[in-house]
């Protein structure tokens, strides 16, 4: 049974609100992040401890993605994931973006593929003896 918490008023932290929309795992990774300068508020670079205000334009990298997002809610504490869907709005261009570079990794795979197995002792010795020459 889900609450629908109540929207606060006043300002949060930015790292403490991309944790609790659960755009990052831990409150740590996402101050590393900002720290980083792996997240744009307003398109500039900040600091974790950023006041973050409604309607506020977050640009955030995610692994090999960037998202481009619109703050619609503020949150303070971690909500489950179909909540915290709701506290934000990811742009048009953003989503088309993410989907074309899925398809080219997914098309570069096909490329490299990938073994079955790991190689065994005797498989690895004679690559290391292929790789020497």
């Amino acid at each position: 049974m889900a609450k629908n918490p109540a929207p606060q008023t006043q300002g949060i932290r930015l790292d403490k609100w991309l944790w609790a929309v659960r755009l990052y795992k831990t409150r740590s990774i996402a101050r590393e992040m900002v720290q980083g300068g792996k997240v744009h508020y307003n398109g500039q670079r900040c600091k974790p401890s950023r006041q973050v205000d409604v309607g506020a334009q977050i640009r955030l990298a995610q692994g090999f993605d960037e998202k481009h997002i619109t703050v619609l809610k503020l949150l303070e504490k971690r909500v489950a994931a179909p909540i915290a869907v709701t506290c934000y709005e990811e742009t048009e261009q953003s989503k088309q973006k993410r989907e074309e570079n899925a398809l080219a990794r997914k098309n570069n795979a096909f490329f490299a593929p990938h073994p079955d197995h790991k190689p065994d002792k005797k498989q690895r010795r004679e690559l290391m003896k292929l790789k020497a020459k």
